[in-house]
């Protein structure tokens, strides 16, 4: 048996670090010491709050979930670890992997589960796997081609992780509309021009990852005639109020909805969530990825960070949950 401690959500505001035990890995299955894993700061504060809707409890349960929503439950989908047991897989002992888990320091998953880490991406880097599987899908989502102007609407983990995949492409102009000044300081910092009150507004396409209607709305009025909006953020039981009016039906803009879960449409009849990953994995071997980590925390202070998760607003982008104590 080994001891296991793991991260619950035991109310409305309130978590708890829980241990408990973990059985011996049967063939197919793996232990893994974790490293470290992080914080995906807009659904994971949905489920802290207990604003997850009844009616999504089953489509948002994550991988190797524990207890159920609302309360108390074990959340979180991307752990970096080492496989330290593996009956049946003797090339996975010692290798760094991936696997989506919530917080907790040894777990026991499917061989099937676990993503080996190239050599190439540092542990803590990768991360960001999960996280950059949502900007990958929203950049297939959109379209986006060379040439375009793009508006990136919130600089947080996943807004600044989809400014980041825009730039790569050829000619694509890229702005980041932020109203915290600390996050639209770190965007520049990071290399990204920050959109103006006196900005114009004749962006092709805007991706909005603010998590408020304010941002959705502005994403909305950035766009030129037949501009687009990818939609990223995810508002859980709140709703959103927005203004149609204006030039919304004769600028003919169009608003769709970008979700991780399943492989953007357009490219589905090629690639599957594995073959995703792959793409995922060879993009994190570019250093410009570590500054999307800005922060960190032991394992043993999560409890203290989420119960000031509130306060957390543009003070960073990836939170770095460290195990090694």
């Amino acid at each position: 048996m080994t001891r296991a401690r793991g991260f619950w959500h035991q109310a409305a505001g309130r978590g708890d670090i829980v241990a408990g035990s973990l059985a011996a890995p049967a063939t197919g299955w793996c232990l893994v010491k974790t490293k470290y894993s992080a914080v995906s700061p807009g659904t994971e504060r949905l489920v802290f709050r207990g604003d997850v809707p009844p009616e999504l409890y089953e489509d948002m349960a994550c991988p190797y979930m524990g207890g159920a929503f609302p309360f108390p439950v074990k959340y979180g989908y991307s752990l970096v670890g080492e496989v330290v047991a593996s009956p049946g897989a003797p090339d996975l002992p010692g290798r760094d992997v991936h696997v989506l888990h919530p917080h907790q320091d040894f777990c026991l998953v499917r061989v099937e589960d676990v993503f080996p880490i190239p050599r190439g991406v540092p542990p803590a880097r990768a991360t960001l796997a999960s996280n950059l599987e949502t900007a990958v899908n929203a950049v297939w989502d959109s379209g986006i081609t060379a040439g375009e102007r793009a508006l990136v609407v919130g600089f947080g983990t996943v807004g600044s992780l989809v400014a980041r995949l825009i730039s790569l492409f050829p000619g694509v102009d890229v702005a980041v509309a932020e109203p915290h000044p600390g996050s639209a300081e770190l965007a520049r910092t990071l290399g990204f021009a920050v959109l103006e009150e006196d900005s114009p507004s004749s962006f092709d396409l805007a991706f909005h990852a603010s998590g408020s209607p304010e941002g959705l709305q502005t994403a909305l009025d950035r766009v030129g005639f037949e501009g687009r909006v990818i939609e990223l953020s995810w508002f859980g039981t709140k709703i959103v109020p927005l203004s149609l009016g204006g030039r919304f039906h004769s600028g003919r803009k169009s608003l769709q909805s970008s979700q991780v879960s399943s492989v953007a449409q357009r490219m589905r009849p090629r690639w599957d969530i594995r073959r995703r990953k792959e793409l995922v994995f060879r993009l994190l071997e570019k250093p410009e990825f570590d500054g999307h980590i800005t922060r960190s925390c032991p394992f043993s202070r999560l409890p203290e960070v989420f119960a000031d998760f509130e306060n957390l607003a543009g003070r960073g982008l990836s939170l770095l949950v460290t195990y090694e104590e």
